[in-house]
């Protein structure tokens, strides 16, 4: 089994700025290699970084970038880690994509925060992406959905429509 992951940017990759003297964050390197070493997955895995944006940043470009990505990889597993305040917009556009499971996940906090809910996230996408029929999914708050039904509510959770 092989899982490719495609990173984006969003939360889960924030790290402090590497300036002094702010307390700004910046896109770091992708968080979901950090979270593979510590699980020492029974899987072949290939990480594919793409871009390092927050989501509100990501355009109708960018989001066709990632379709392409995710059209081209030689693989149907897809795990995209993203920002979580666009990420139903970019599932939509994923949504056409047939015969592959395509999961995007993220988190709340920093993959660097000690309470941060990444680890966790990315442990749910992985195990879904083994189960599931090809589709778009997201995963969020220790559950899976489908794109198409659930929304991000203001206090950061996602929920069923």
């Amino acid at each position: 089994m092989k899982i490719i992951f495609i990173t984006t940017g969003g939360t889960i990759d924030k790290d402090y700025a590497s300036k002094a003297q702010t307390y700004n964050f910046e896109i770091a390197k992708p968080a979901v290699s950090r979270i593979l070493k510590t699980i020492r997955p029974n899987f072949d895995f290939k990480v594919i970084s793409i871009l390092k944006k927050d989501s509100l940043d990501i355009t109708d470009n960018d989001r066709q970038l990632i379709f392409d990505t995710c059209k081209d990889v030689q693989n149907d597993k897809i795990i995209i880690t993203h920002g979580t305040d666009t990420m139903v917009k970019t599932a939509k556009k994923l949504s056409s994509i047939k015969g592959k499971k395509i999961i995007l996940v993220g988190a709340s906090k920093p993959e660097r925060f000690k309470d941060s809910d990444a680890a966790v996230n990315i442990g749910v996408a992985i195990g879904a992406v083994n189960c599931l029929k090809a589709g778009v999914y997201i995963t969020m708050n220790g559950r899976v959905y489908d794109w198409n039904n659930c929304e991000k509510r203001r206090d950061g959770l996602f929920v069923c429509m």
